[in-house]
């Protein structure tokens, strides 16, 4: 009798088909997408920084409120299935991302490798350069803008 090979739930469902559980753990934790966004009012381009909501525990990556996010943060966003269509804003590098584009996780995913140490040696967290947004007022915030290169993040001037 041959043994049928076991292929995990990311493989076998889609995004929409997972129960909350199953979607929860498709995070990978970079918390990009907890950075602050500017969008340009003439073109619509969505700009990132590297100012994190004040509810992100930098040094974690993980809201300190997440269960009631919503009661705190105003503009927070909820990712959840019946948003996929609108993911075009989230980072290249988003667990969320590439598997509803490509099929598979990313080869660095913690559900693959069992822990955030390839994310880290990436340098695929905002843990090394996110700022408090309360730190920054908020007419400086276009001097936060950044994009990233190969997952890290450079600083770019709007003007």
């Amino acid at each position: 009798m041959i043994a049928k090979r076991y292929q995990p739930y990311w493989e076998t469902k889609t995004l929409s088909q997972m129960e909350e559980a199953e979607w929860e753990s498709i995070c990978d934790g970079c918390g990009k997408c907890c950075l602050q966004k500017l969008q340009d009012d003439e073109t619509n381009e969505i700009y990132y920084t590297d100012l994190a909501c004040q509810q992100l525990n930098i040094k974690s990556c993980q809201c300190k409120v997440y269960e009631n996010r919503f009661d705190h943060v105003d503009s927070c966003v909820d990712l959840t299935p019946k948003h996929l269509d609108d993911f075009v804003w989230l980072p290249d590098t988003c667990s969320y991302k590439v598997l509803h584009e490509t099929g598979k996780l990313p080869d660095w995913h913690p559900l693959l490798i069992g822990d955030h140490s390839k994310m880290l040696a990436q340098g695929l967290t905002v843990k090394d350069y996110a700022i408090n947004e309360n730190k920054v007022p908020e007419e400086d915030w276009e001097t936060h803008v950044i994009r990233w290169v190969h997952g890290m993040p450079e600083h770019l001037d709007l003007d």
